[in-house]
């Protein structure tokens, strides 16, 4: 795996963990939530713009996303 899509998938897996911990699910259950409702699809799309914000930006940022695809998480 080159530098790059390991930078990217390790973000990817930060921002999975960080958006459980705001939410008190497990990662599992965190990742199911977000490729449900196209988080994580959302990530890969924005990483270059998102990887340079805040972890609680991106949080937020998936959190909205999220909602718009149906997510009920508040």
């Amino acid at each position: 795996m080159n530098e790059q899509l390991q930078n990217r998938v390790t973000y990817i897996i930060y921002c999975i963990n960080a958006f459980a911990a705001r939410y008190r699910l497990s990662a599992k259950q965190a990742f199911a939530y977000l490729q449900r409702f196209k988080g994580l699809e959302f990530l890969d799309e924005c990483y270059e713009a998102e990887h340079q914000l805040s972890l609680d930006d991106a949080v937020n940022d998936l959190s909205i996303i999220c909602k718009r695809n149906g997510g009920a998480l508040v």
